[in-house]
Parts: structure tokens; C-alpha cells; sequence
């Protein structure tokens, strides 16, 4: 009975968990609907319906309530005919609908301006920069972070250093790795680089400093040393922490996106989404922002997933 019990309390606590996951997103949606589809909780614009007699006023242009206000008392004093209007929002607030279209026709429909990427084709571009500039970091910086955790002197070492360079933003290294490495997606992968390596070396000495230092002391009382060390007892005890930093740390990569794209020629996710509040295309902005998002949050599941998997010892990869 107690084990019937166990699985059932289980179940429940598994249920409301994603009862409470849906809901982080259905509140912000709902606050987001109610913003767009009613119109007395906040539509600072008029949405021109009939110009009436108000020569400049056309059908579906957005002007300020004060001003449809003037234009409406300066008509009836003229026994002009008055215009008609409906409360909008601004512009650069697309309603979730208008979204959700954005998302389908982004994919289906050529793009308006002539020479411009599909989103498909600037995402795929995008995730290629984040792909080779979170690689080379972890490259690097994944063998230096264990160095540095493992090894007090190597940390002592390098750790001043790493910790004074990650204060530099990454961003004002782009002048140089475009006179470096061209104008072409290298300034952009450096930039994903820097703003990650650094970041990376620490988070991962950290962690390394964390495994037991009993573990570490019998290995070498065993005259266990150098490379055996490092592969056969520290890797593998950190292993599932080493797994989850990745993870976080590729966050980071994403969020250095936007800035590395703004760097040497216009391409990738940034470039679309600029070119399309460039036209106010706002519900292809919002649609492009949002992808980037579901595409981050979808690989960390992902990951997350197969992390229980890899690590079914390991009990904090249960509690995520």
C-alpha cells in the first residue's frame, strides 16, 4: 500500500508541476490578449473607420485619441460629416492572432522586400553562428575549466586573468575581429566566443572544485596522476554538473545572438528582424523574437531529457 501510495503522491506532484508550467505561459498570454482584444484596458490610439469630412484621415490609420478628439470638434463646428473610429493599440503591439499568422505566412510566404531571407532561411543561419561559436568555446574552455578546478596552482594561474577579461563586453571586440577575421559570420562566432569562454572557464573550475576532495585524494593515494586523473575519476564525478553548466551556457550563447549578428554583414535572425520593423512589420518581429525563444527553450527540454537519461544516478537531474 505504502509503495501504491508513493507512485500515486508522485503522480499528483508530476501533474501539478505542468499544470504550473502550462500556466507560466497562459498568464502572460491572457495579460497579452486582454491588452489587444479589450478595448477599454488599454488602446491609446483610434483606428480610423470613415474619414469623414477630415481631408488627411484615411481608412485604417492609427491616430492619437486627442488628436481624433480635435479633428471630430473641428469637423462638427464646421457642419463637416464627423469621422469614425475604434480603439486600437499602437502599431508595434500586434494582437496574438495577428502573431500566429506571422509565424505561418513567414514560412509560406515570399518575403515583400526584394532580396530579403526567408525566416527559415536566417534562422538556419543564426543557429549555424551559435552551433561553431559555443563549440570553440567549449573546446576551449571546457579543458581549462577542469584544469583550473583540479590543479590549485593552474587556477591561480589563469583565474585573474579570466576574471578581469570577462568584465570586457564582447561586443566592443567587434571592430577588431572584423578587421581580423573579415566581414563575413567569423567577427560573429568570435564575438559568441568571448562572450562565453571566459564565462565558461569559471562556472566549470567551480564546479570541478565542488567534487568531493576525498574522491580526488584516494585516486592519487592510488597513484593515480596526471591524465588517468583528470579522465578516469574527475570527468566522470562531475560529469551530470559538467552537463547541466553546458546547458546554461548555451543560454548565454543565444542572448549574445542578437549583438554578434549586428557585427560585419547583415545576416541571420537579427538582420531579418530589423528589416521588418524596418517596414513595421511588427507581428514578424514579434513572431521572429518568439521563435528564438522556442527554439532555445525546446533544445534546453531536449537537453534536459536526455540528461535524465545519460545521468540516472544522479538525482538533481530529477528535480529539473
Amino acid at each position: 500500500m505504502s509503495l501504491i501510495a508513493t507512485l500515486a503522491g508522485t503522480d499528483s506532484e508530476t501533474r501539478k508541476r505542468a499544470l504550473l508550467g502550462i500556466g507560466s505561459f497562459l498568464l502572460p498570454l491572457l495579460v497579452w490578449s486582454l491588452v489587444s482584444y479589450v478595448p477599454f484596458i488599454w488602446h491609446p490610439k483610434v483606428e480610423v473607420t470613415a474619414p469623414g469630412g477630415v481631408d488627411y484621415f484615411q481608412v485604417g490609420m492609427l491616430v492619437d485619441k486627442s488628436q481624433f478628439a480635435d479633428e471630430s470638434n473641428t469637423a462638427r463646428e464646421q457642419n463637416l460629416a464627423l469621422p469614425a473610429g475604434k480603439p486600437a493599440n499602437p502599431i508595434y503591439l500586434p494582437a496574438p492572432h495577428e502573431v500566429a499568422q506571422a509565424f505561418y505566412t513567414g514560412f509560406t510566404r515570399e518575403p515583400v522586400q526584394k532580396d530579403a531571407p526567408w525566416l527559415h532561411e536566417s534562422l538556419w543561419h543564426s543557429i549555424q553562428i551559435i552551433f561553431w561559436g559555443f563549440l570553440i568555446s567549449s573546446i576551449v574552455g571546457v579543458p581549462l575549466g577542469i584544469l583550473a578546478g583540479t590543479y590549485s596552482s593552474f587556477g591561480r594561474l589563469s583565474e585573474p586573468f579570466i576574471e578581469y577579461f570577462r568584465y570586457l563586453p564582447a561586443p566592443a571586440f567587434g571592430a577588431l575581429a572584423v578587421a581580423i577575421l573579415g566581414i563575413y559570420d567569423g567577427p560573429k562566432i568570435a564575438i559568441i566566443v568571448i562572450g562565453t569562454l571566459f564565462q565558461q572557464v569559471l562556472i566549470i573550475a567551480n564546479t570541478t572544485r565542488k567534487l568531493e576532495a576525498t574522491i580526488v585524494e584516494a585516486a592519487r593515494t592510488l597513484g593515480t596522476r596526471g591524465a588517468k586523473l583528470l579522465t578516469r575519476v574527475v570527468v566522470p564525478g562531475i560529469l551530470p554538473d559538467l552537463y547541466r553548466d553546458q546547458r546554461i551556457l548555451l543560454g548565454w550563447a543565444w542572448t549574445y545572438l542578437i549583438v554578434a549578428e549586428l557585427i560585419g554583414t547583415s545576416s541571420g535572425i537579427t538582420f531579418y528582424i530589423t528589416q521588418q520593423a524596418r517596414y513595421q512589420h511588427f507581428d514578424n518581429v514579434y513572431a521572429a523574437i518568439m521563435l528564438i525563444g522556442i527554439i532555445g527553450f525546446g533544445t534546453d527540454l531536449v537537453l534536459a531529457r536526455l540528461g535524465k537519461r545519460l545521468f540516472r544516478w544522479d538525482l538533481a537531474q530529477d528535480r529539473r
